[in-house]
């Protein structure tokens, strides 16, 4: 488990050590969408992620955790990133209609999801409250998850990402 700020999502696919910083080996599979701000954003992000790790032939359980890990993280972009993006009034990086983005890459039988949002502030795990109505979110992505983080935010935002990998 990673929750702590990474240099580049990057740094969450590579296997082996690399001297050079810039370095990483090619996706063996690459997708991306724009989400907006809408009711259906999380439903169509989960979908998404679905229609795309079939297509990459991914086993069921890939598929099953890498939707819910996306489900959180997109929600906690539309929630937070974007609200504290709309405060502050800054949507540099972003689309008029776009509130975040959603990136999959395959590497092998491992997963990266990527989810940037406009909003300046980290994520933050709150303590398990077993009567509470909200805030399992990173909670469920850190137990889904082989590793999870994000880049450190900067006048753009942030990206939060996580990766799924075949249970042995």
């Amino acid at each position: 488990m990673t929750t702590h700020p990474a240099v580049t999502v990057h740094h969450a696919l590579r296997d082996e050590a690399c001297d050079d910083a810039w370095w990483m080996p090619a996706p063996d599979d690459f997708a991306a969408c724009a989400l907006s701000g809408s009711a259906r954003t999380v439903a169509e992000a989960r979908r998404f992620t679905r229609v795309t790790l079939e297509s990459w032939e991914l086993c069921a359980g890939v598929a099953d955790d890498a939707a819910l890990v996306v489900s959180e993280l997109v929600s906690n972009a539309l929630r937070y990133g974007a609200r504290a993006a709309g405060e502050s009034g800054r949507r540099e990086g972003l689309a008029p209609l776009c509130q975040a983005w959603l990136a999959l890459t395959r590497q092998g039988a491992t997963v990266l999801c990527a989810v940037s949002d406009a909003g300046a502030g980290a994520p933050v795990v709150r303590p398990h409250d077993t009567l509470a109505e909200s805030g399992r979110g990173l909670q469920i992505v850190d137990r889904l998850s082989d590793a999870w983080g994000w880049t450190p935010p900067d006048r753009s935002g942030k990206t939060v990402w996580a990766t799924v990998s075949e249970r042995g």
